[in-house]
Parts: structure tokens; sequence; C-alpha cells
């Protein structure tokens, strides 16, 4: 009986992963309702962007630490990816001139 659970444990874990394309989530973020020009519109921003990475970072189990930590990194890379859209769609509203200077 042991040969038989042992042949069958390693059939699991001998067959190969077939080749799949990893699935991408998306999440799409509405910001025409939003005045990006003001600070309880880019707190509204900052809440709708960090609730869409852990939509598509999903979740783990809290016994799963390496799960757990893979998602934690998930969201911080995705919203770091999004920083320079989220700068550009404040400075684009608030129609503010930006000051540049040189020394």
């Amino acid at each position: 009986m042991t040969k038989i659970f042992l042949a069958t444990l390693l059939a699991f874990t001998a067959t190969p992963a077939l080749a799949e394309q990893p699935v991408t989530a998306v999440s799409i973020v509405q910001t025409a309702d939003l005045d990006l020009s003001t600070a309880s519109g880019q707190r509204a921003l900052d809440q709708r962007l960090a609730q869409a990475a852990k939509e598509v970072c999903g979740t783990a189990s809290d016994v799963d630490i390496a799960g757990t930590n893979d998602v934690r990194h998930c969201r911080v890379e995705t919203l770091a990816g999004l920083s320079a859209e989220r700068n550009q769609r404040i400075a684009a509203a608030s129609g503010s001139p930006i000051k540049v200077a040189a020394r």
C-alpha cells in the first residue's frame, strides 16, 4: 500500500505544468466624477486605486505567509506602476501652471 501511495505522490509531483499564459486581472477605475483639483478628489482617487489593486492582486490566507507577502508585494508594485498616471491626471485637472527653475 505504501508503494501505491508513493507512486501516486510521485506522479503528481513529477507531472510538468502545462504551458498556460498567466491570467492578467484588470479593474477599471472611474475618474470622471472626481474633481482631481481638490484634496478630497485626490483622496477618493487614491482610495479607488487602492481598492482596484486589492481586486487585481487578490488575497491569500492568513496562514499562508508567502502568499500574503506576494499579495502585499503585488499591491505595492501595482500602485507604484500607477503613480505616474495618477500624478499626470491630477496635474491636468488642477489647471495650475508648473513652476520650473534651475540654478
